[in-house]
């Protein structure tokens, strides 16, 4: 093999222009390209930095493999580097105002025709899962990489400046309650006994603290067997760090000064100041706790307006305490019946029994409800919702969680519908004073909205302490989460750092001495010998990969992503194992299992 051996690559192929005329130079890489004009063949040369055009002349005997050329076939080639005749420069590519005389060249690598073209779009998901290696050579999968390695560089060099260690944790770990379901590793040498891949270090990175670390950071993978969506996969990585010595302000201000560091960096763009916003508000304006702020419309309450309108379902909602909430959409005013119909399915696909909706039009008030309520009424909702006239107002009544929810997801697909997302700039938010604790009617207990180790607010601190269960709702915690473009980017909390408040959260949370002891011993024990007040945040990295990319999938930026059922179409994962080695761990497979392999 004369090329690679003995002839090295000197150049890249995307980074040629007009200052290398004239030099002879060595290339390597992928055929995009093969077009055979008569005498001459063409090809454009890919690899990693871009592409560029070489001209072989076959019928020379140094070039004679040129017509055995087919795409991405892997070649090599020596050429002395030529300006494009006038009227032949392609200005749709930086290496457009030349191109290479081929001198030499080899063939490294033949390639059958692909499964899939490399670059389209319109090749289905499953075919670009199934050949993920076709598919990284795309341009876009590619930039996509290059900018989480730049985005993971910027990260580290960041939080270096700023004093935190990164520190290794490990991955076979202990399995802990209050979370999503653990990804379980059986150990061979502890027959019975199983690891936990971690859903996140928590307590790993609060004993940093404890050890006096002071500023921790880590990129590190985590796991959850939880339902997927676009932007979940069972195994992410996050920016984990922690700080000690530090309230929920000294947090959030170095985590802006971070984020703003890297929007300058990778995007150019200054970030204005972020806005904060209690949970409550948060639910009550947008009916998420992740609002995209780039949507201008807010969710208005119609509780007492509608309270005793003689329409059965607003007015038994609005007596057992329930919410009637509404939205008013600009520009909606002519949609048509069947269009209705359709986001009355929305929503009820989120819990709620119904939508009802207002317009206004020449001869008055339309709605599904004129008969129960007069054009007064609907003047009042529509004063309510400070509605223009050609807005429609959506309305739903149903329990607090399920009225939001559905409007929520309403808000969402109206505005991509009518173009209604200002994109022009990125909207950031914090989210403060989360509910510390929710009861669980299956469980019949309380149980942590994040994690056990949370904070409570100096305010409701007295509550936990004195074990007030029916005050429990009204507990909020020290966490907050960082929203962008109504993606949750990063959360975290200020942690607790004393022995008995640890130990009365567990009693909230019904965790009782034995199962503390064989789960946390070791932390509580930990937190007796001095503990400084600490908090972090977790940054969820390949969202923030996403953002960056301007892509709504964390797959686009992954390099071997799963499906939403958590496989792997190009290797086949996870796949079956053999007897002996389950029988080494102590396992038998349940029927159920055996039926599951049959199929």
């Amino acid at each position: 093999m004369a090329f690679v051996t003995s002839k090295k690559r000197t150049h890249y192929c995307g980074h040629i222009n007009k200052e290398h005329e004239g030099q002879t130079i060595v290339l390597m890489g992928w055929v995009d390209t093969r077009r055979d004009h008569g005498g001459l063949v063409f090809i454009d040369l890919r690899d990693r930095y871009g592409l560029v055009q070489v001209v072989f002349d076959p019928n020379k005997k140094e070039l004679a493999k040129a017509k055995d050329f087919r795409g991405e076939y892997v070649v090599a080639v020596e050429g002395k580097v030529i300006a494009r005749p006038d009227g032949m420069v392609n200005d749709k590519i930086p290496t457009g105002e030349i191109e290479i005389e081929a001198l030499e060249c080899e063939i490294l690598s033949e390639a059958e025709t692909p499964p899939i073209q490399i670059g389209d779009e319109k090749v289905s998901e499953l075919m670009r899962l199934k050949y993920r290696y076709l598919d990284i050579r795309s341009k876009k999968i590619q930039d996509n990489l290059i900018t989480r390695h730049k985005t993971m560089q910027l990260v580290r060099q960041f939080l270096d400046n700023e004093n935190f260690i990164e520190v290794e944790t490990p991955i076979l770990y202990k399995s802990t309650p209050e979370g999503a379901r653990d990804y379980l590793v059986p150990s061979r040498v502890n027959q019975g006994h199983f690891y936990a891949l971690p859903q996140s270090p928590q307590t790993l990175k609060q004993l940093l603290m404890i050890g006096n670390m002071d500023r921790y950071f880590q990129i590190v993978k985590c796991f959850r067997d939880e339902d997927l969506r676009a932007d979940r996969q069972p195994e992410f990585t996050q920016v984990d760090l922690e700080m000690s010595f530090v309230d929920t302000d000294d947090v959030l201000e170095m985590n802006e000064r971070l984020l703003r560091f890297l929007w300058k960096e990778m995007k150019g763009a200054e970030v204005k100041d972020i806005p904060r916003m209690t949970y409550d508000d948060a639910m009550n304006d947008y009916g998420c706790d992740k609002p995209d702020l780039r949507i201008p419309w807010k969710l208005k309450e119609l509780t007492e307006v509608l309270s005793q309108t003689g329409f059965k379902v607003f007015d038994d909602v609005a007596a057992r305490g329930g919410s009637i909430k509404a939205i008013a959409v600009p520009g909606y005013e002519n949609v048509s019946r069947s269009k209705m119909d359709k986001l009355t399915k929305l929503v009820k696909q989120m819990g709620a029994k119904g939508l009802v909706w207002v317009k206004k039009t020449a001869d008055g008030y339309q709605s599904p409800v004129s008969k129960f309520i007069d054009d007064e009424l609907f003047g009042k909702i529509y004063s309510a919702c400070s509605a223009g006239d050609s807005d429609c107002i959506f309305i739903v009544a149903d329990d607090f969680n399920i009225t939001c929810a559905a409007l929520s997801m309403l808000r969402i697909t109206l505005a991509k519908e009518l173009d209604a997302i200002d994109k022009t700039e990125d909207k950031f938010l914090w989210v403060t004073d989360f509910p510390m604790l929710d009861f669980d009617p299956e469980e019949k207990r309380w149980v942590a909205v994040h994690h056990p180790f949370t904070q409570p607010s100096d305010e409701h601190m007295p509550i936990i302490a004195n074990k007030n269960e029916k005050e429990y709702a009204k507990v909020k915690a020290k966490a907050y989460d960082l929203v962008c473009n109504g993606y949750e980017l990063a959360g975290g909390s200020v942690r607790i750092h004393n022995q008995d408040v640890q130990n009365t959260v567990f009693d909230a949370l019904a965790i009782g001495p034995e199962e503390r002891e064989q789960k946390f011993g070791f932390f509580l024990e930990a937190l007796k010998y001095g503990t400084p007040p600490h908090g972090g945040v977790a940054w969820g990295f390949d969202r923030l990969c996403m953002i960056m990319c301007g892509t709504d999938a964390i797959r686009d930026v992954i390099a071997f992503p799963k499906t939403a059922k958590a496989t792997c179409l190009m290797s086949d994962a996870p796949g079956t194992v053999e007897l002996d080695q389950l029988l080494e761990l102590g396992i038998r497979l349940s029927e159920s299992a055996k039926e599951n392999l049959k199929k």
